[in-house]
This record gives C-alpha cells, structure tokens and sequence, in this order.
C-alpha cells in the first residue's frame, strides 16, 4: 500500500506504484485555505535542478488518477493542507495506523518539501512501521501547473529514517484535555486558567487511562493521593514537559498544566490514537 501527497508530479507518483503493483494507494490531494499558492520559492538542489511546494490542482491529476485506477485495485483521495507539516505528519501516521497488518510506502518526493517533511516524520514514528521512498527523476522541465515538474524515472531509494517515540495514547488523551476547555466541567471550572494536576487525575479516572486504571479516589479528608500526582508526573507529565509539549508551573499552592503551541501541533498530529478505525477513515 502506498501512500502519495499529491503534487506537482506524474512519473514520481505513477511509477513507483506500478512497479511495486501496490493494492491500494492514498492519495493526500491538497485543501489548504487558498488552494493553488506555494511558496512562491524553489529550492535549489546540487545538480543545477529546481523544486518547490506544490499545493495546487494541476490540469493532469485527472489523468493521474486514470491512469493509478488502471493499474491499482483501489485509490482513495484524502484532503489534507500539503502547506502544513503537521497536518501531513497527522495524515501519514493515521493512515499506517488503519494499515498496521499492511506493508506501508509512502513516496516523500510527490508534493514538494513541505509534505515531505511531514511525510518523512511520520516514517520516523517508531509506532507508524511505514517505509518513506524518494524518486528521483530522469529530468526535470516545466512548472508543473499545465505539465508536471519533471518526467520520468531514474532511481527510487527509500530514505533513512531514525526511530522516534510518539506520545503514548494516554499523554495524548491529557493533550487532548487541555487543548478543549469545553471538556474541563466537572474537573476544572475555571477556563480562564489552566488546570490544574488534581483536574487531570480526576479527568484520568473518569476516562479510566491505563496509568491510572488501578488507583481509586482516597477516601481521607485531604482527597489527595500523592501516588496518583507519582504516577501522573512519571507516565504523562515529565515525558510531555521534556518534549515541550505541556508547561507546568506553581500558582500559589497549585501546580496548573497549559499545553504549549508545540503540544497542540502533537495533538494534531497524533490524536487519531483515540480514535476507532470508523473515525479514522472519515
């Protein structure tokens, strides 16, 4: 199964599939705000050659698409913002997540440097078991909006990747939380602040996440559990905080959790995690 962003290419896209007769293929077709902009920079590469972001319709997609459908079971098109790393890292990650018993391709050099990025990390994912391939063409021509960038074939390499861990889906479920402040009631009445750690243990057992599957509410006047606050740092807090992705900082006697920028792209990136296939696919 292969996985293509779908740029300003035809031979890069076409060919690879048809010589590893993939089964399925995804393609991500571009629905970034303002569709048809790039960039408007091109990156020069050693040999003299030219490429650049493509995030537009091009007048042969449709032949593209023709020309996959004669040679591939089934492709499928998936909207995706290719002018976003995160939105293309997210795509990738939940696609090989819906395909973990599948031999998972994903061609890095269809869409231009952006998706590229997003679509290499994904690779990376220790969790994701996807393959990242680069195409690279016997020569490069036109602008690619009334002709593709470059034709033909000349050698397809799969490209290193290094293992990185993602958030566990239980870090996640917290990232979610504190990126929805319409999911504090009943924990955290207060939207104006962050919450606090007492709000997300609360927010755990209610949820019944597997770190704090085992731990009950004490029954003590104080309410604290301070094997619980152990359990939260260790499994959820500390690994978050060392990633940037969450902040946590004492106010007044409270130690309150804000999820940082970088944190929210996390969540974008991984919440398909807490989803079920049927949500995936949609």
């Amino acid at each position: 199964m292969h996985v293509v962003p779908l740029g300003y290419e035809f031979d890069r896209i076409l060919e690879p599939i048809r010589t590893q007769r993939a089964d399925l293929v995804y393609l991500l077709e571009d629905d970034s705000a303002g569709g048809g902009e790039t960039d408007g920079k091109r990156a020069e590469e050693g040999d003299g050659h030219s490429e650049r972001n493509a995030t537009a319709a091009a007048d042969y997609h449709d032949e593209l698409r023709e020309e996959l459908e004669s040679i591939v079971p089934e492709v499928r098109t998936r909207a995706c913002d290719l002018t976003d790393v995160y939105a293309v890292l997210g795509d990738v990650t939940t696609i090989a997540d819906i395909h973990a018993e599948d031999q998972v391709y994903v061609n890095v050099s269809g869409a231009g440097t952006i998706p590229a990025i997003g679509a290499t990390i994904a690779c990376m994912d220790v969790s994701t078991d996807a393959h990242a391939y680069y195409v690279e063409p016997s020569e490069y021509a036109h602008d690619g909006t009334t002709e593709p960038i470059s034709f033909g074939l000349d050698e397809m390499e799969e490209v290193p990747t290094y293992p990185i861990e993602s958030p566990t889906r239980e870090q996640v479920a917290i990232m979610e939380f504190l990126a929805d402040p319409a999911a504090w009631d009943g924990f955290h009445d207060d939207r104006t602040a962050p919450p606090k750690k007492k709000d997300l243990i609360e927010y755990a057992r209610e949820q019944e996440l597997a770190f704090m599957a085992d731990r009950r509410s004490p029954d003590d006047r104080s309410g604290e559990d301070k094997g619980a606050f152990r359990v939260l740092d260790t499994h959820v807090l500390e690994p978050l905080s060392e990633d940037g992705y969450v902040t946590i900082e004492s106010v007044g006697r409270r130690r309150v959790v804000e999820l940082t920028e970088r944190g929210e792209n996390a969540y974008r990136a991984f919440r398909h995690k807490l989803m079920d296939e049927a949500d995936e696919l949609r």
